[in-house]
């Protein structure tokens, strides 16, 4: 018996036909169905292929363009999803872009990796009895969430398995960089896709006891003595040019309250330092000079926190960004104390690094919502920018000693107790040149990233479940 049925988007018989003649050739695959490429992600494309699947296993490609396995590969899906009795696998794979073959893996899937834009790679096999068995548990109509909200469902119920082996080939379309990429999930124009991805993940939070209700801690701004009410915190490495810049936007702020500027230098190489010392006969700034042990952006931003110099208020400012006029600084504490909440996020513009706007423009982070931002926030993969904190409060949570997604960890965990605050008047300008940190990534170094936030998600996720329960066992 032939134990797989394959299920591909459909443009054109040109289109579908390399791909189905591919299918066709191997030995386990019962039929090929194209269907729909536009509704292929929807709910009812997942109710139609459970109702069409009649082998013990279906395979989903996700792509358009050509798919090609290697020897005995698809044998190799079958037979890991039976020994490991799982109810999906995936594998890494190569891309080919302009006649060029590259190696393309993936991640492992974890308990909170709940990004809608996971990367399984363009083949997934699912076991069809887990496959219909998440259907029949469908109860709501996606147009692009259909495919999300399955897989979410399958992994309620059984694993999602990673193989570690390169087993098919796809041509890789997307050829942007990765710091041009990082961008999609905010996209204005992507917005009807993400309401739709939000109210799936929240579906299956409150599935498996990770949803929050929107109640909150109080927030009270009277804990501590401090000097200043604010501090702008600007954590630098071998930024020579821009760190000028960044100080000078900082410094520039008109408020009615006392406030400075905390640069952390991380033992720049470059004249940074030589630039940060130009600027200290201004009363306003602050100089920390780090010692050679690994500090990291989360370190720098300890460092500045407990300095004793550290206002009530600590607002970010990267060292490679300008704030967008001098009312930055006075936005944020209104907010605070208007919102009385105990983090606040605001919302920037890119452009480039001669402030010309840059697609997708304006990102406002429409996702945090009083009523369920705590939620989404274990679905999208960043806070928005700027960020800024009630500084007592955040001394006693810190930031990860990491480079990358510390201010996403410490947004999970302000956000499991305390209500984020919002400003939706664009406050920022990040600034997107060859020198960003995230500008161009290798996939080794893209997958290690998503790896840590995911990691981040699952421990969030796991404590989120722990306080329902104690407070259900108190009720």
């Amino acid at each position: 018996m032939k134990r797989i049925d394959c299920f591909i988007p459909f443009e054109s018989d040109s289109q579908v036909a390399v791909t189905v003649a591919n299918l066709n050739s191997e030995n386990e695959v019962s039929k090929v169905v194209p269907m729909d490429s536009v509704t292929f992600k929807s709910t009812a494309t997942m109710r139609k292929i459970a109702f069409l699947a009649e082998a013990p296993f279906i395979m989903i490609y996700t792509k358009t363009t050509d798919l090609s396995f290697g020897k005995f590969a698809l044998e190799r899906f079958l037979a890991v999803a039976e020994d490991a009795s799982a109810a999906m696998v995936y594998s890494d794979h190569f891309n080919e872009t302009g006649g060029e073959r590259s190696f393309a893996p993936v991640i492992d899937c974890q308990f909170g990796a709940l990004r809608d834009d996971f990367d399984f790679g363009s083949v997934m096999v699912f076991r069809a009895s887990a496959f219909k068995e998440a259907v029949s548990r469908m109860d709501e109509d996606y147009e692009y969430a259909g495919l999300y909200d399955l897989r979410l469902k399958v992994s309620q119920k059984g694993s999602l398995t990673h193989i570690n082996e390169y087993l098919y080939y796809e041509i890789e379309t997307d050829t942007r960089k990765s710091g041009e990429k990082i961008f999609d999930y905010v996209n204005p124009k992507n917005r009807a896709v993400q309401i739709e991805m939000e109210k799936a993940c929240t579906r299956h939070l409150k599935d498996i006891g990770g949803y929050l209700e929107p109640e909150f801690n109080d927030v009270s701004f009277e804990d501590g003595d401090f000097e200043y009410e604010a501090s702008v915190v600007i954590p630098c490495k071998n930024r020579v040019r821009t760190i000028g810049d960044a100080i000078s936007s900082a410094l520039s702020q008109k408020t009615t309250f006392k406030y400075n500027v905390i640069v952390v230098d991380d033992n720049s190489t470059d004249g940074t330092v030589e630039i940060i010392k130009s600027f200290l006969a201004d009363p306003k700034l602050v100089y920390i000079a780090q010692d050679t042990t690994y500090h990291a952006i989360g370190g720098n931003w300890n460092a500045a926190l407990h300095h004793p110099k550290c206002g009530r208020f600590a607002i970010q400012l990267d060292s490679d960004d300008v704030y967008s006029d001098e009312n930055t600084v006075q936005k944020f504490v209104d907010a605070f104390h208007s919102q009385k909440c105990a983090m606040v996020v605001g919302t920037y513009r890119i452009t480039n690094f001669h402030m010309e706007t840059l697609p997708p423009g304006v990102i406002d982070h429409r996702e945090w919502t009083p009523e369920n931002g705590r939620n989404n926030t274990l679905r999208i993969n960043g806070l928005g920018a700027p960020r800024a904190f009630y500084v007592p409060m955040l001394r006693g949570i810190n930031f990860p000693t990491t480079k990358y997604g510390e201010d996403y960890a410490v947004g999970l965990r302000v956000s499991r107790e305390y209500q984020i605050g919002r400003i939706y008047d664009v406050v920022y300008n990040c600034r997107r040149w060859d020198d960003n940190s995230d500008n161009a990534l290798d996939i080794e170094k893209v997958n290690a990233n998503n790896l840590y936030k995911d990691r981040l998600r699952t421990w969030e996720l796991l404590a989120r479940i722990q306080v329902n329960k104690k407070k259900q066992k108190n009720s």
